[in-house]
């Protein structure tokens, strides 16, 4: 289990990419930079900012830490916590500011795009806000001594934020906003978790069987629902099969508890 408290520096360094994102907004820096990443990441194929933007949809990265259900509990259930907070905030944020993405400013062709036509609430980037606060929650969910293995989860984020600006529907600052919130609400998330005692995460325990629910109902939206991009339907296949997979030995376990 995380440390209860965080210090004072770690609170303070999500302020560091939202002061970056001031100054290159008020720097008059916004399409400069936009352009610059946009432009220079079109040398990687489309697939790849696909499959990297999946990592910020809510239904895929629940999709792919599912298994942490049987792993590590604990750091699912932070990772949810982070994750309903993180939605919480990116509904509140975004209609508040409503800030024109790029297609609504730039001429389109002038840029490179992928996927449908955005042009509004870009501020903050939802799917970067995601990403950061469930790498968050997962880093500080753990003990000190085990966080270094999880560093790369920041840099997975990292690349979930270059992935938006990537396919055309952010700015850098909506991304360096979407990380500084992230952070603050996976730190919350985290500790939000550690009320949660351990025996109420065994597979047998009623908080288990409502995360095996949604597991299910994340099958459904993966089924009837494109994620984002029509780039990415293998990987929501692909993660049907992950959950089903889970929910089996899931389900194994009750009958095993129930015998």
């Amino acid at each position: 289990m995380g440390n209860k408290n965080f210090s004072l520096t770690v609170l303070l360094i999500p302020f560091l990419p939202l002061a970056l994102a001031f100054v290159i907004y008020f720097g008059k820096l916004q399409t400069n930079s936009f352009l610059l990443i946009n432009q220079t990441t079109q040398n990687i194929p489309d697939i790849v900012w696909a499959s990297l933007t999946f990592l910020g949809n809510g239904w895929g990265i629940f999709a792919i830490a599912f298994p942490l259900l049987l792993i590590a509990p604990r750091l699912l259930t932070a990772g949810i916590f982070a994750g309903i907070i993180s939605a919480l905030a990116s509904s509140a944020l975004k209609p508040l500011f409503d800030f024109p993405r790029p297609a609504s400013v730039l001429l389109d062709g002038n840029f490179h795009r992928i996927g449908d036509l955005l042009l509004s609430k870009a501020f903050p980037s939802g799917h970067t806000l995601t990403a950061f606060a469930i790498a968050s929650a997962l880093y500080f969910s753990c003990a000190k001594p085990k966080r270094a293995p999880l560093s790369w989860l920041f840099v997975l984020a990292a690349l979930v934020g270059l992935s938006r600006i990537a396919v055309g529907a952010h700015w850098l600052t909506d991304v360096l906003a979407g990380a500084s919130v992230g952070l603050w609400c996976g730190m919350l998330g985290a500790r939000l978790s550690q009320f949660v005692n351990d025996k109420q995460l065994l597979p047998y325990t009623a908080w288990s069987r409502i995360i095996a629910i949604g597991g299910v109902i994340t099958i459904y939206a993966l089924l009837t629902q494109t994620m984002d991009l029509d780039l990415n339907q293998p990987i929501q296949y692909a993660c049907i099969g992950l959950i089903a997979v889970t929910l089996v030995s899931f389900l194994k376990l009750q009958k095993s508890k129930a015998i």
